[in-house]
């Protein structure tokens, strides 16, 4: 009863805000300096403005401004329609058919201009399960503000009067660490399931709660992520993954219910003993790399966080007598079968994931020219990485990966001392020789010429 009160005030207060004029929030009580926003998107709205349209910075951009760290994308939002947008710029085009924006190119700069949504109306195109798969109609800024997910998310920044827009009290919960969603969060999680994914890593990420009417749907709605095409959920898992913050979005995953069946990763990492640390510790030091703003690959982290399946699975194939290369090729095959109807990791990517899991038998052959082959390969510095974050998770031996390492960075001399003094391979694993053909003998020549006249 007194959720469903709580439901219908926010509903009332919605209408209303949505009825009468947003809050103005002037640069003296937020605080945002404008010579933080890139002179690129100050010049798409400029540009936008001269030509007699509204355009605003928008969403997380304006959020984290707000919250005083700095935003890792510039998106514009203005009542100009596409076409309208893209004459105006020398680079510039027109993508998407679910929700169709411009990119606007300033070098290796991208600025995302949308233009105002309006307001679900029953002309947007649904699923049966309420998800929506087109929305090209468009309406007012107001109406705009409603369609966004949260109110943290439906501000806007005007860098000409630097004035804050606010429909939705979204400055009043960025001082609470709140995230609230706009409008009834069950109906919103149905037009757009990965809603729960990014309410999940932007309370992690920030450090927010979220509240509770926006929460309490999430578990039993989980099941929708089934039906959001694997792409969009990879897209989403890898900002989760690369915001910085992984591990607290993965523990958050698991509070709030989304990890199971979602991602079988996800299972692996939560709830098999053996795999948590190894996973832990990379996406650790994952977000170390991020926030220290050093490039991520996204091949490594994938291969690490499929790694524990990729190995039970190899050892079932071995212990079923299968040979201990071809099992692991095998292995890797299945694991990203299965993987692939919930999450559609690139073709790049999955080649890079191969390469470092084959790799990791061959760092254990330290005899005759396998060492030397392997400092060839395209992505040795991956593999002996991964390598290395096994060892610290005491997966392999501490004598092997500093092996490897010294073999790496020793002269000739020093490589062939190392050599000299490595173990034999596993067994099974030694180079392999060519059989020699004994020659025949004079008689069994003759023999063999004498059946080859015959036939």
């Amino acid at each position: 009863m007194i959720k469903r009160f709580v439901e219908k005030v926010q509903t009332l207060f919605t209408r209303r805000r949505r009825a009468g004029k947003p809050r103005q929030v002037l640069r003296d009580e937020h605080g945002i300096q404008r010579e933080r926003v890139p002179r690129s998107a100050l010049r798409v709205c400029e540009t936008l403005q001269k030509a007699g349209h509204h355009a605003y910075i928008v969403g997380g951009a304006v959020r984290d401004l707000l919250i005083g760290v700095t935003p890792k994308d510039f998106d514009v939002a203005t009542d100009a329609t596409p076409e309208q947008v893209k004459p105006h710029f020398r680079r510039a085009i027109i993508i998407g058919r679910r929700f169709r924006l411009v990119h606007v190119m300033f070098g290796s700069e991208t600025i995302e201009v949308s233009t105002f949504r309006a307001a679900a109306n029953g002309e947007q195109a649904v699923d049966a399960h309420g998800r929506m798969l087109a929305d090209n109609v468009f309406g007012t800024q107001a109406d705009d503000a409603a369609r966004r997910d949260f109110t943290i998310n439906a501000l806007y920044y005007d860098p000409t009067t630097e004035t804050v827009i606010d429909y939705h009290d979204g400055v009043k919960d960025i001082r609470r660490r709140r995230l609230r969603m706009i409008g009834d969060p069950q109906g919103r999680y149905r037009e757009d399931p990965v809603r729960m994914l990014r309410a999940v890593r932007i309370a992690a990420k920030l450090g927010f709660e979220i509240d509770e009417a926006t929460r309490s749907p999430i578990a039993r709605l989980a099941d929708l992520l089934g039906n959001v095409p694997p792409a969009r959920v990879f897209d989403e898992m890898l900002k989760l993954l690369t915001s910085g913050h992984s591990v607290a979005c993965i523990l958050r995953l698991r509070a709030e219910g989304l990890h199971h069946g979602l991602l079988p990763l996800l299972d692996v990492i939560l709830e098999q003993p053996e795999g948590e640390r190894f996973v832990m510790l990379a996406l650790s030091r994952t977000d170390e790399r991020v926030r220290a703003g050093k490039h991520i690959a996204v091949g490594f982290l994938f291969a690490c966080l499929l790694w524990h399946e990729v190995l039970k699975r190899w050892k079932e194939l071995q212990a079923a007598g299968a040979h201990r290369i071809p099992a692991l090729d095998a292995a890797i095959d299945e694991v990203l079968g299965r993987q692939t109807e919930k999450l559609a990791i690139q073709r790049r990517f999955v080649a890079d994931m191969r390469d470092i899991w084959m790799m990791q038998p061959r760092f254990e052959r330290r005899s005759g020219r396998a060492p030397h082959a392997l400092l060839a390969h395209l992505r040795l510095r991956a593999g002996y990485d991964f390598l290395a974050l096994r060892g610290a998770a005491d997966e392999a031996p501490a004598e092997l990966v500093t092996w490897w390492h010294d073999f790496m960075h020793a002269d000739e001399d020093g490589r062939a001392r190392l050599l000299a003094a490595a173990p034999a391979p596993p067994k099974g694993e030694g180079p392999r020789r060519r059989r020699r053909r004994r020659p025949k003998s004079g008689s069994e020549a003759a023999s063999a010429a004498g059946s080859a006249a015959s036939s």
